[in-house]
């Protein structure tokens, strides 16, 4: 359970309550002078992080997750890009008759 900090308004005094979460602050009693007039003041609080997870972690791991996902789809082709025109050297020998009529490069 959270530890709070009030201040009274009937007394003025500051006084910290180990309270639950759903605990209101309208039933907070001032220990001082038992009137029901805290308010409950923002405090610092110190946290300790052990083991692996660390400030960032998760950020860092997403980030190298979406670095790996966008360099396997630079391996794709482009999805809605323009086809390239084919060039014959992409379909081997011409398969186009000579125009002289001979057909390969011997002599009969």
């Amino acid at each position: 359970m959270p530890l709070y900090e009030y201040r009274c308004e009937g007394c003025g005094e500051q006084f910290e309550v180990v309270q639950r979460v759903s605990a209101r602050v309208e039933d907070t009693t001032c220990p001082h002078c038992r009137a029901q007039k805290a308010t409950r003041l923002m405090s610092t609080f110190a946290s300790k992080i052990v083991g692996d997870h660390k400030p960032g972690f998760t950020e860092m791991k997403a980030y190298d997750m979406l670095n790996e996902r966008m360099d396997k789809f630079k391996k794709l082709p482009p999805a809605w890009g323009k086809r390239l025109t084919p060039s014959p050297e992409n379909f081997g020998p011409s398969s186009t008759p000579d125009p002289k009529g001979s057909e390969g490069t011997g002599t009969s």
